[in-house]
């Protein structure tokens, strides 16, 4: 096992993590300016307002995005443990 090895491990799990935070980052970022203009235009200043929206829409993406989310963990998962195999033998 050499440095560029651990490299691109590190680098691998990085993108996977980036790849599987991003739907739900995207959607709370994306509801959570929306949920701004709204208070911004109605004068609205409640911080539970923001909450239960963001909430919302994290677990509707959770449950629209989860079959393709747990496919992208398992590959990888799947790949990690071949890597070990191969290092052990």
């Amino acid at each position: 096992m050499d440095s560029s090895f651990i490299l691109y491990l590190g680098r691998h799990t990085l993108e996977t993590a980036l790849l599987l935070s991003a739907p739900i980052l995207l959607t709370c970022m994306v509801v959570g300016v929306m949920m701004t203009l709204f208070q911004a235009v109605t004068s609205i200043r409640d911080m539970t307002l923001t909450i239960v929206p963001k909430l919302l829409a994290v677990g509707v993406v959770t449950l629209v995005c989860g079959g393709w989310l747990l496919e992208v963990i398992l590959r990888f998962t799947t790949e990690i443990f071949g890597h070990i195999r191969n290092i052990m033998h």
